[in-house]
């Protein structure tokens, strides 16, 4: 069989890290082992009974067996519209502020094709999402890397960026609440950060899909909420974590027309939307009652509190995260994030994520997803406390 070579485009992708951390998880399960999986960013939670049934209904609706429109149903981008405003009293026009998107993956590597040309820079969080680098590498653009460190509470230090940095760069990518990190941020962050975008001419995009995700009785904070975001950016949104619809591939970007528009032109010639009974359950999952977001956010706390009050009681001194559904810890003396992951994977069979995969600023911390119910989580603890490298 003829062996045809990859082209270019494909050969600047980077490695996909977690690939080997799924090889190693799938491996000890096949032997028998009992393998606590926290290394994943997947809900563990199924979608809300009444979505399920919208879609079920819907599906029998030979109106939606047709092609999509191509840039979306109008009652989805109305619905994404009336749930910004409901939320974040956040006016947007359904039509040039709201695009349809396969997914917040999806729209975050389109992005750097649509606005970012060959030698273009874009401004990165390290450690941050992989698959911003995806798109990057896919427009054949470079990276300035931004350090998220615990002393500056995983924010990017603007100041510490050169001014040849940030007159070359094009693209902004901010997360809030922040994967790996799990930190948050505050509306004067974002003032900052369009101050910063207006100033040298950077659109701003912010991955926000984790907005529903806040404890404590904090509600994290929109980019769109800070005075003139819509100029400089967009923001993402995804249904995956506030609806539990993670393999249902729906989310949308929101802010400045010029932005949507090339999200919009892209997408012409790729896709002819998402199948329409899809955007209808969406639709309705947005508008609905979100009596199952508040209890989804409860769930995510109670685990929280159940996981890092038994790590905490075993002497492992860490903090509880303020969002999204990871906890973000700081490996023991005498390893670093891979090796620390490795044996607790091999001797206590917990997975969880080594934070040098996010980043450079990611070593020395590991990523812990809180997708497993609350007695295995505290399980989890306790097969760690086993290893005997805690004073309690």
């Amino acid at each position: 069989m003829k062996n045809f070579e990859r082209s270019d485009l494909l050969n600047r992708l980077p490695d996909q890290f977690f690939a080997n951390l799924v090889a190693k998880v799938k491996g000890l399960v096949e032997k028998g082992h009992d393998v606590i999986n926290l290394g994943q960013g997947n809900p563990d939670l199924p979608t809300p009974d009444a979505v399920v049934k919208e879609l079920q209904v819907a599906a029998a609706n030979p109106a939606y067996h047709k092609y999509s429109p191509f840039r979306g149903f109008s009652f989805l981008k109305r619905a994404a519209a009336d749930f910004y405003k409901r939320e974040y009293q956040v006016d947007l026009d359904p039509e040039s502020e709201v695009a349809v998107l396969f997914g917040a993956k999806t729209g975050l590597v389109e992005l750097s094709q649509c606005l970012l040309n060959p030698g273009d820079l874009a401004l990165l969080p390290d450690p941050g999402y992989p698959d911003y680098m995806s798109g990057i590498a896919l427009a054949n653009a470079e990276t300035h890397l931004m350090p998220l460190l615990e002393s500056n509470a995983f924010l990017p230090d603007y100041q510490s960026i050169n001014h040849e940095k940030w007159e070359k760069a094009k693209l902004l990518f901010l997360n809030y609440p922040n994967n790996p990190t799990s930190a948050v941020a505050d509306r004067s962050f974002f003032d900052e950060t369009i101050a910063m975008a207006n100033k040298h001419n950077v659109c701003v995009i912010h991955d926000f899909a984790y907005g529903a995700l806040g404890f404590d009785g904090e509600r994290p904070q929109s980019f769109l909420q800070s005075e003139g975001a819509k100029e400089v950016g967009v923001e993402i949104y995804t249904l995956s974590k506030t609806y539990n619809m993670a393999g249902w591939r729906v989310a949308f970007a929101v802010g400045n027309r010029s932005v949507i528009e090339s999200i919009n032109l892209l997408q012409d010639h790729m896709y002819v939307s998402l199948f329409g009974g899809i955007q209808h359950a969406a639709a309705k999952a947005l508008t609905g009652n979100q009596t199952e977001v508040s209890k989804l956010v409860q769930t995510y706390q109670n685990r929280r509190d159940r996981f890092i009050d038994r790590l905490n009681a075993i002497g492992w001194k860490v903090e509880k995260p303020k969002g999204t559904f990871f906890a973000w810890l700081p490996v023991p003396d005498g390893f670093n994030s891979e090796s620390f992951a490795d044996l607790l994977l091999e001797k206590a069979h917990v997975a969880v994520a080594p934070g040098n995969g996010f980043g450079e600023n990611g070593e020395g911390y590991i990523r812990v997803g809180l997708l497993d119910k609350e007695e295995r989580l505290e399980e989890a603890a306790d097969r760690i406390a086993a290893l005997g490298l805690f004073d309690k």
